[in-house]
């Protein structure tokens, strides 16, 4: 089972941005749930032993990229909001650098670049204009709630 489908493990985070350190402990977990399934805890009969131990892997993955995220956004949450030195600018920037790179690039089409939802659905690989607005949408409400939780007023972005 390890020489089988690990590989393919492996592949799927390396694919997904993770190191093969991190494929190897997702691996290893998977691999625990799975005996631990199989010995009498919730599964009766795997009908595929790939695909089952592949789903967990999946799950876990997605699992500890959410933590991460969670413990990244955090940590630079507060350092960001709670520099009052910074200029207005250099806030606005930080508040849309805790939201993700992928939401600063779009934002910043959009907003500084002019591209119209077409442009940014197929420079960003959108299935179309309407997913490129709603993934704006959710990108505006990450940098919003961010404010909302930091309780900053506009009068906190004057020079």
């Amino acid at each position: 089972m390890y020489l089988d489908m690990f590989p393919r493990v492996a592949r799927y985070i390396s694919k997904r941005g993770g190191s093969f350190d991190e494929a190897k402990d997702i691996f290893q977990e998977a691999v625990v749930i799975y005996y631990e399934k199989i010995t009498g805890r919730g599964v009766d009969e795997v009908q595929n032993t790939d695909a089952y131990l592949m789903g967990i892997a999946r799950h876990l993955w997605i699992k500890a990229c959410k933590d991460k995220a969670r413990l990244a956004n955090d940590s630079r949450d507060a350092d960001v909001a709670d520099n009052k030195e910074l200029n207005a600018s250099e806030r606005v920037l930080g508040f849309l650098t805790v939201a993700g790179q992928k939401c600063m690039e779009l934002l910043h089409a959009f907003y500084y670049d002019k591209q119209n939802m077409k442009e940014v659905a197929t420079n960003f690989g959108f299935s179309s204009e309407r997913s490129a607005t709603v993934q704006k949408f959710k990108c505006l409400e990450k940098v919003r709630d961010i404010v909302k939780r930091r309780s900053l007023i506009y009068e906190d972005f004057l020079d």
